[in-house]
């Protein structure tokens, strides 16, 4: 049967096509939807983009298909061939939801039309947990934007055993056969790994480690996604693995780009921090820095102006005097070309789908990009570990020969991080 779905503001911004979504089903947009796109839209960064993106999509479609302007009110075709309409519907007197809240307007539309024909079944979209309480305390059936959800990054990313193979895609992951371990590409094509490959200092501390350190290591790999708990060595490793081949003699790539979302890829502007850029991004990017200690070896309060000291060891921040490592954050990377990096993205469970496309294709020629984050610990009020960026890139990715998806599962930061990992 025909549905009627009411869309929340969140899921324009979550995916501004997703009007396309929805099959042969009906559409309907709360005219307090197109109020507080209108109010997104101003200003840099994904969230205003998405903005736009959706806004400019929904007049489109008040163009009919001659040209003639028609009454979106009433309703027009949405263009997936599908045959299902799209229509604003203008906010009625609040009944039960007597707030005058944005979240409760949208709530309203979808619950007066409820009540108007219940021959016709009414769905409210959100991605809001609270909008889809109130939905569902009122009678509606609501449900989260399921369009790109996906659980495919459970069955995958882990070490194989010689019995598993094979299993069943295409791109690179890694088989355990005895004391061996191999690299499997494609459909069989299998190159046996010389275990214990350090990174300067940085050696493995299990299998899955020297798995990861191959991938990160390997340029015909162009893009990884490393997943797992506190303490398995994501960040350290591709850190360290990009540092190794920046600054070795004949170097792969130009520089090593490191990013984190700081949240209008996500939520808060750096710009309501104190201070410079570096200023703004410190909080965001202290893990990176704490990381970067480990892998060069500088102590904790060494003496800036001790150079007899200084000149004994290796200090991470030579590395971005130099340019060969450059830390910012993704805000504003839309329309940037990035060629020959080493692009590190860390935290990358906190991005949505359309925030990693946008990554990916900055990527220019010679570029290799490492994401790496934990699925089970997902911040952002509007996406979980089946609808985040890094698990749709997994879900999209999983086929492609130049892509390696690990999980690792084994802690090695300390033993109290493993049993904490463990226990709590």
């Amino acid at each position: 049967m025909k549905k009627v779905f009411v869309l929340d503001t969140n899921v324009l911004i979550h995916d501004p096509e997703s009007i396309l979504r929805f099959e042969d089903n009906d559409i309907v947009i709360p005219i307090s939807v197109i109020e507080e796109l209108d109010e997104m839209k101003k200003g840099h960064g994904e969230i205003p983009y998405s903005a736009r993106h959706a806004l400019k999509l929904i007049d489109s479609l008040r163009e009919g298909e001659n040209g003639e302007h028609v009454n979106i009110s009433k309703g027009v075709p949405v263009p997936n061939g599908k045959g299902g309409k799209l229509r604003i519907e203008m906010d009625e007197k609040l009944s039960v939801l007597q707030k005058h809240s944005p979240d409760n307007r949208i709530v309203s539309v979808a619950l007066n039309l409820f009540k108007s024909d219940r021959n016709v079944p009414v769905v409210m979209v959100s991605k809001d947990t609270a909008v889809r309480i109130k939905a569902e305390s009122l009678g509606i059936p609501s449900q989260d934007y399921k369009n790109d959800k996906t659980s495919i990054f459970k069955e995958y990313g882990r070490v194989l055993e010689n019995t598993d193979y094979p299993n069943g895609i295409h791109s690179v992951r890694y088989m355990r056969n005895g004391s061996d371990i191999f690299r499997i590409q494609g459909e069989d094509k299998q190159t046996k790994i010389k275990p214990g490959k350090t990174l300067d200092n940085i050696a493995p501390k299990n299998i899955e480690q020297e798995c990861a350190i191959d991938a990160l290591t390997n340029p015909d790999i162009e893009i990884v996604a490393l997943t797992g708990t506190a303490g398995t060595g994501k960040t350290l490793l591709a850190l360290a693995a990009a540092i190794h081949q920046t600054t070795k003699k004949s170097p792969l790539y130009e520089q090593v780009l490191v990013a984190r979302p700081t949240i209008p890829l996500g939520g808060v502007d750096i710009g309501f921090l104190p201070g410079d850029i570096k200023e703004k991004l410190s909080p965001w990017m202290q893990p990176i820095f704490d990381n970067l200690e480990v892998i060069v070896n500088t102590p904790r309060g060494l003496m800036k102006d001790n150079a007899a000291v200084s000149s004994k060891y290796k200090n991470y921040q030579y590395l971005i005097d130099a340019g060969i490592l450059q830390v910012e954050a993704l805000t504003y990377i839309r329309g940037r070309s990035l060629p020959a990096r080493y692009f590190i993205v860390d935290e990358a469970q906190q991005l949505r789908p359309i925030d990693i496309k946008t990554i990916i294709t900055r990527c220019g020629s010679g570029t290799k990009i490492v994401f790496t984050g934990d699925l089970e610990q997902v911040d952002h009020p509007f996406l979980d570990s089946h609808s985040n960026g890094l698990a749709y890139l997994i879900s999209r990715f999983i086929n492609e020969e130049a892509f390696c998806y690990l999980n690792l599962t084994k802690t090695a930061r300390s033993k109290l991080a493993e049993r904490a990992a463990k226990l709590l």
